[in-house]
């Protein structure tokens, strides 16, 4: 039978073997000390034991085998095109070859880290976009842009509300991930530059901010309605206000009347109101109406004066422009209430009995002058600017009516009609804020134009 216990004269060196003990009856007491490593090199197998392998980083190694286990970092060859990174991950970013995206990872968790190097110090002429796959880049729902040379950035997510949180190897740095990120109107883009056209009442939803604060400024356009001309023997509608600015960080080909310094906005929804064109006077001896004011955050343009008429001596009204007065009345005043720089000039001046009708004012020049007898005074010119992309003249005034009828402003101004017959004089173009022509003459047939709506734009870097 096998043995249990060993007396105390010891027993002869190799003369036991496993079969000759009992089960459970040497313990890890009675041998603890009394067994060396030599003796049990390679009789151990790792299926017996009941840890067989470490982990470390996420990586499990079998004792005894070997395997490369990153601790720190994880560093990639060199990208040089769009890529998807894992946590953990370190990128040597190469935008020599032309800009490209580095995705974070889908569904991080707290902790999860990575970091992008500018390889080659090419950032702000190519820039890297890295895009947020999801979840948010500090606190914000926008991709961001790297765009300083040789910036070394560690992306760390916290949770859904924080998102990714950017650290940086020079606090000072900042590589610029959110760019003013905006809603509303019709979006377009020029160079780095978004355009938001607003053709009719709307509103300009801002949803995030740079993290450089002079990225926040954007440049504007605002102009109002123009005013409507009138029926019979009067002056052309003016143009409605005109006021723009272009901001520090923009470089667009700005109009003579633009501000140096444009609204800095904050993540809030800004109510956009576009002035409808006042109405053209009917046939039948009648003065027309003023144009509507357009307004964008603190920024409103009035809408244009209605043209006088010689019928009731009835005036010209002041406005963003005036409007052109008839020959037995006053002429309107421009830039009413005033502002500056000017939004707008005055109408044309009347020259008398029985005289033609005066051009309503524009953004940039007075209407034009009534002549006794002679033809009628053009719209005063508006003024162009490249704000949407391209030059486009906005803000011009209304042709007077006369023996010969007047041309509109540059900026969409209306031209008047010719007094030798019925015809009805033109309105101003939709969205430019110009005067409307007048129009008839003193049988009363034919009509006076509208005003052409006005417009807001809204223009800021976004990249």
């Amino acid at each position: 039978m096998p043995i249990s216990k060993v007396g105390s004269k010891g027993i002869k060196d190799a003369s036991l073997s496993a079969d000759d003990l009992a089960t459970g009856s040497v313990t890890n007491a009675k041998l603890a000390g009394s067994i060396s490593n030599d003796k049990l090199a390679g009789s151990i197998a790792n299926a017996k034991l009941a840890n067989s392998a470490v982990t470390i980083n996420g990586t499990s190694i079998a004792l005894g085998a070997s395997g490369d286990i990153v601790a720190g970092t994880d560093w990639q060859a060199i990208k040089t095109a769009n890529y998807t990174a894992v946590a953990g991950q370190g990128i040597f970013a190469n935008t020599t070859g032309g800009a490209f995206t580095i995705t974070l990872p889908a569904s991080p968790t707290i902790g999860d880290e990575v970091t992008i190097f500018d390889y080659a110090g090419t950032f702000a002429t190519n820039n890297l976009t890295v895009a947020r796959n999801s979840s948010k880049i500090d606190t914000a729902d926008a991709d961001a842009t790297l765009g300083v040379d040789k910036t070394n950035v560690r992306f760390v997510f916290i949770d859904s509300t924080q998102g990714w949180r950017s650290v940086f190897d020079d606090v000072s740095t900042n590589y610029g991930p959110q760019f003013v990120s905006a809603t509303g109107g019709t979006e377009t883009t020029s160079g780095d530059y978004k355009i938001h056209t607003f053709n009719s009442s709307s509103n300009f939803v801002v949803s995030s901010l740079a993290s450089d604060s002079s990225n926040d400024e954007v440049s504007y356009l605002v102009v109002a309605g123009g005013g409507g001309g009138p029926s019979d023997w009067g002056g052309g509608g003016g143009a409605g206000g005109f006021r723009e600015a272009e901001s520090s960080v923009d470089s667009y080909s700005q109009s003579p009347l633009a501000t140096s310094t444009g609204i800095t906005v904050s993540a809030q929804t800004y109510p956009i109101t576009v002035g409808a064109g006042g109405g053209g006077g009917p046939s039948g001896d009648n003065v027309g109406t003023n144009g509507s004011n357009s307004s964008f955050s603190t920024i409103t343009s009035t809408g244009g004066g209605r043209g006088g008429m010689e019928s009731g001596n009835v005036a010209a009204n002041p406005g963003g422009s005036g409007g052109g007065g008839a020959y037995n009345s006053t002429t309107g005043n421009g830039n009413t209430p005033p502002v500056s720089p000017s939004q707008g000039n005055p109408g044309g001046s009347p020259a008398g009995t029985n005289a033609s009708g005066p051009g309503g004012g524009g953004a940039t020049a007075n209407g034009g002058n009534a002549s006794s007898g002679g033809p009628a005074g053009p719209g005063g010119a508006g003024a162009t600017t490249s704000i949407s992309g391209s030059p486009t003249a906005y803000a011009g005034g209304g042709g007077g009516n006369g023996p010969l009828g007047a041309t509109g402003g540059s900026g969409g101004g209306g031209a008047g009609s010719d007094t030798s017959s019925a015809n009805s004089g033109t309105a101003g173009t939709a969205n430019t804020g110009g005067g409307g022509g007048a129009g008839g003459y003193s049988e009363g047939s034919g009509s006076g134009a509208a005003g052409g709506s006005g417009v807001v734009i809204i223009r800021y870097k976004y990249q």
